[in-house]
């Protein structure tokens, strides 16, 4: 219990006077004492005497002296404090009567058990009513707690101001409560300008999966191990997109008698250059892989054609949707005999319908209805590679976009690579995606670009071995 004077000395009723009438509530004497009391500090007074008024709970917890044990002594000297240290400890407290503000020193205390412990006071002068000091109030904790709270406040504060990685405080209804200046550039926003908004306002993809995340912390607790977002961010050049790596805590209020969630902090870092590099070493394995695998497939074929088909049906995996072989009406065209426009017959091409190995077609070496500016044509005349994408269309304009070059109705992006053996044009390749992949990139061209040579090598060699 707090001791506010209840010792007896001003709270209790004298002897000649009568008993309170009506119902008992509490007085200011009750309501100090379970002020006092329901502090996480410990707090002790002082009159101007220097004798104990007051002694609150959490003085007991620290030291084991009890109120009634505490109130009415002179000091600490003999009980709270070596003798030795008695007059300097309390000389430092009651200095604070004449000192302006606080003060704050660091000495041993001495516990109940004769222990001892370091402690950090706070002391100030209790004015009286007529504005001269009265006593020293004189607030402590041991140096341990206080330590750990200041790092915890210099840590908070560090984090919202100099950390590299971005910090996120989110509230329970999913919305920013706190941003560190890392996280507001990475955001594209002001620090305040975020606060309060939905996510769905700061991020223009990826809103869901963060959201979900959010919502498994405050119901679960954080997630074991980081995880990976991609998110795509509103910039002044347009949607950006980024691979966040994000770590998740839940954050409980200290004060409830039960765990009641404030929110989430949200902690992030931008690795997507290393993811992109990761995701880019991981396709040049697989695609040097699979140059390798129909390199030792086409060994094994006696008609060159076939191997010629069988280097696109490898290339085909995880590259296109569709494929086609175009070559020369009437023979291979050195750079120098190219003159007047040149026509293309279709070699091989994939199933339109069910996915399955590419086809032999062209018996009839009937010329491919390939209009003027065609990008298979340009690929011949500048003997390079062509990209070519249908763009923000219509469905229906897409379809005829596509039919109207001869290729399957569902393509929205084209590679063509030319298909060159001995100086020579052979032909032309094209590389055919539908409308859930990505445009080529040059990365692609790369690509198809190797896989033209092995196609063209083939077919040098099939006109080779037909005309002997």
């Amino acid at each position: 219990m707090s001791a506010s004077r209840r010792s007896g000395t001003t709270d209790e009723l004298g002897p000649d006077e009568p008993e309170r009438e009506g119902p008992v509530g509490p007085d200011g004497s009750d309501l100090l004492a379970a002020l006092l009391d329901g502090m996480d500090a410990a707090l002790c007074a002082f009159d101007a005497g220097g004798v104990v008024t007051h002694w609150n709970r959490e003085a007991e917890r620290i030291l084991g002296w009890t109120a009634a044990e505490a109130v009415g002594r002179h000091g600490f000297a003999g009980w709270a404090v070596r003798e030795a240290d008695a007059e300097e400890v309390e000389g430092r407290l009651m200095s604070a009567m004449e000192a302006p503000g606080r003060q704050v020193h660091e000495f041993a205390l001495l516990t109940k058990d004769g222990g001892r412990v370091l402690v950090r006071t706070q002391s100030a002068a209790v004015r009286g009513p007529d504005g001269k000091p009265a006593g020293v109030y004189c607030a402590f904790s041991e140096v341990h707690t206080q330590i750990d709270l200041e790092r915890s406040i210099a840590l908070s504060e560090a984090l919202f101001e100099d950390a590299s990685w971005g910090v996120v405080l989110v509230d329970a209804d999913l919305r920013p409560a706190v941003v560190n200046a890392h996280a507001a550039r990475s955001l594209g926003i002001g620090r305040t300008s975020a606060l309060g908004r939905p996510l769905g306002e700061l991020l223009a993809q990826g809103v869901e999966e963060l959201e979900s995340a959010l919502t498994h912390v405050l119901a679960e607790g954080a997630p074991p191990a980081p995880a990976e977002i991609w998110v795509s961010v509103r910039t002044p050049e347009g949607e950006q997109r980024r691979c966040w790596r994000c770590g998740f805590v839940r954050l409980a209020s200290p004060l409830a008698e039960e765990p009641v969630p404030l929110g989430v902090g949200w902690l992030f870092v931008d690795v997507t250059e290393g993811k992109q590099g990761e995701q880019e070493a991981s396709l040049l394995r697989f695609r040097a892989n699979q140059l390798h695998r129909a390199a030792r497939a086409a060994a094994e074929c006696e008609d060159p054609r076939e191997a010629a088909t069988i280097h696109l049906d490898f290339a085909l995996a995880g590259f296109a949707d569709h494929a086609l072989i175009d070559r020369v009406a009437g023979g291979p065209v050195a750079d120098a005999e190219a003159e007047g426009p040149v026509r293309l017959v279709r070699v091989a091409a994939t199933p339109s319908g069910a996915p399955g190995p590419s086809l032999l077609t062209g018996a009839a070496g009937l010329p491919v209805r390939y209009g003027q500016g065609h990008p298979a044509l340009q690929c011949v005349e500048r003997a390079g590679s062509v990209r070519a994408s249908v763009g923000s269309v219509s469905a229906e304009q897409a379809r005829d976009w596509a039919v109207g070059r001869q290729w399957p109705a569902d393509a929205v992006h084209a590679l063509c690579a030319v298909l060159r053996s001995r100086g020579r044009t052979l032909g032309v390749v094209t590389f055919l995606r539908g409308a859930g992949r990505s445009s080529f990139e040059r990365s692609d061209a790369v690509y198809a670009e190797d896989v033209a040579v092995r196609i063209a090598t083939a077919l040098d060699l099939a006109g080779v071995v037909g005309r002997e």
